[in-house]
């Protein structure tokens, strides 16, 4: 790690790697789907379209996540 990183206080740093993931995410177009990536993302969709289980709502998954911690 760059040294004149590590001399910024901490929340500093993790604004900075907030700042630059949140530049690299409005970018993601830029980074086209890998021919696997979209046969995957395809694969996912047609099964979902056959099933059509829309799964659970997220806090309830996970509540019973915590029950068995």
């Amino acid at each position: 790690m760059n040294a004149d990183l590590r001399n910024l206080p901490l929340d500093e740093r993790i604004r900075l790697a907030e700042d630059l993931w949140d530049s690299i995410a409005s970018d993601q177009k830029a980074l086209p789907l890998t021919p696997e990536q979209k046969a995957e993302l395809d694969r996912r969709l047609d099964i979902y379209e056959a099933d059509r289980d829309a799964g659970r709502p997220a806090d309830e998954v996970i509540a019973d996540i915590r029950k068995r911690l």
